[in-house]
């Protein structure tokens, strides 16, 4: 059994505990409430393929750290990237500046719910290979293998192949007490192959559905995804859908696969009870939410069999943490139970102004250079302990719909109305898959969906899917995210032609 893995040492040698004293030391004096600073060193590689040879590759580093305080009730922050003590105490200086500058403005005392102090506290993500130890050459041999085996298949006129990983290292202390070390990595390959109708001029495309994950470099050699049988099945896949029929719009069954079914859930539920959008203070980027507060506890989000939770402690997740940004445990609690409402996404101070108790965990900054924002912590629907496979799902349905694969999206400011695309599309006649069908959408409110779900595969449907690039906040921020869920079956859904939606 492997050694249990450590932060890098190379992380640790910085002079964390200098930093450390010197800011919080300063903001004390400075008469703040609480203060906590974060040093992050977040290293992000992207190699590009096209055809099978290298098109580009990318190898960058972000190195800071960042100092915030509350001082007489308001937030302060300051950042930068000399790691020096005599720059900590700057940035405590600056940040109750700006907490100084910004107190006019506030309206609402920042107070933190309480959570425990951790004094001396280390995680490590789940992962077996570190992808920045691996040789280059070794990494874009692999990539080139994998992308000349779909290049060689039959009707594949291109492939276009990227893979995108990232090592992020993280400390935190803070006035209370807590001193945290973290380490964590993941991983996101695509492939997508292409055929052209020399004919028409047409084209068509398809990816590979694996998603992101919470891995090092063991994901791509078949830890957790089997890439080569995946690849196998694309070009047949790609052949089907570019003879497919135009679906006939309508009300049909839909069956929707776990690789299109996250995008849902994340869009639909998991941006609505992120509570600052619930509470309107993230209102101007995205929007706001329809499942406000006063909801809590009765909106009837959807179906009965509906079970959804919030996790950052989910392996192999993108958002799961030992602590977040505040210093706050990784934790799962619920958000729908039974189709009801009963929970939000919230990070220290929204829990304390709402009287809400501990903080679920949820703040995050993309960066040292970043203030943490409240963001989306693993969002999944619960599978049915007992439920049926996506066959059996797919077996009762007598004229339906199934869907595999995310494409487009388009969802309101308040996250209720919304249209999804994917990747294939499949009639189901008597029980039966009947061939694929294209150009279909499939368009619902957040609760009449919901309220639709019928049946929930079980726990064998059931994949951790996700992306790395949930934007938020201004400045904007990105944060990488998973959403784990099952097959199920959505009863009388709409279903558009998207060609004649276009007028076309």
């Amino acid at each position: 059994m492997a050694e249990p893995r450590s932060v890098d040492a190379s992380f640790l040698a910085l002079p964390l505990s200098a930093l450390t004293d010197a800011a919080l030391t300063r903001a004390v004096d400075l008469g703040c409430e609480h203060a906590d600073i974060r040093v992050e060193r977040i290293r992000t590689q992207t190699i590009r393929l096209r055809d099978a040879r290298v098109e580009a590759a990318a190898d960058g580093e972000d190195l800071g750290l960042a100092v915030r305080v509350v001082h007489e009730g308001t937030w302060g922050f300051a950042a930068g990237v000399v790691l020096t003590a005599a720059e900590a105490v700057r940035l405590a200086e600056e940040a109750v500046a700006v907490a100084q500058v910004s107190a006019a403005l506030n309206t609402d005392r920042v107070e933190l719910a309480p959570e425990p102090a951790y004094p001396d506290a280390e995680w490590v993500s789940a992962y077996d290979v570190d992808p920045f130890e691996v040789p280059e050459a070794e990494k874009t041999g692999l990539m080139v293998e994998l992308s000349e085996q779909l290049l060689a298949a039959d009707g594949v006129e291109h492939v276009q192949s990227d893979v995108m990983h990232v090592k992020e290292q993280k400390y935190y202390a803070d006035t209370a007490g807590t001193r945290t070390r973290q380490q964590r990595v993941r991983i996101h390959p695509t492939f997508t192959a292409l055929t052209v109708d020399r004919v028409t001029g047409g084209f068509e495309s398809m990816r590979t559905l694996a998603p992101p994950a919470g891995r090092g470099w063991e994901y791509l050699t078949g830890t957790g995804w089997d890439w080569r049988g995946e690849l196998a099945e694309i070009p047949e896949h790609l052949r089907e859908r570019t003879k497919a029929p135009s679906v006939e719009p309508g009300r049909y069954d839909l069956v929707v696969d776990p690789s299109n079914l996250f995008l849902t859930i994340h869009e639909s539920i998991g941006h609505a009870t992120e509570l600052d959008r619930a509470l309107g203070y993230e209102a101007a980027y995205a929007g706001t939410s329809f499942a406000t507060v006063d909801k809590l506890g009765s909106l009837q989000y959807g179906s009965s069999l509906m079970n959804v939770t919030g996790d950052r402690t989910a392996e192999h997740g993108l958002s799961t943490i030992g602590w977040d940004d505040e210093g706050v445990a990784g934790q799962q609690w619920d958000i729908v139970s039974d189709g009801v409402l009963v929970g939000y996404q919230v990070d220290r101070n929204m829990a304390r102004l709402r009287g809400m108790g501990r903080s679920n965990g949820c703040a995050f900054a993309d960066s040292a250079g970043h203030v943490p924002v409240q963001r989306m912590a693993n969002v999944s629907l619960q599978p049915a302990p007992d439920g049926p496979s996506t066959e059996e799902i797919i077996s009762g349905v007598e004229r339906g719909i199934y869907v595999v694969g995310d494409k487009s999206w388009s969802i309101d400011m308040q996250r209720y109305n919304f249209q999804f695309t994917g990747q294939r599309f499949y009639r189901i006649e008597g029980g039966k898959l009947a061939g694929q069908v294209k150009d279909v959408a499939y368009q619902a409110t957040t609760t009449d969906f919901w309220g639709s779900m019928s049946r929930v595969g079980g726990p064998q449907t059931y994949v951790l899917g996700g992306a790395f690039n949930c934007g938020k906040a201004q400045p904007g921020q990105v944060a990488p995210v998973s959403h784990g869920c099952p097959s199920a079956l959505f009863e009388g859904t709409t279903i558009l032609n998207t060609v004649q939606e276009g007028g076309q």
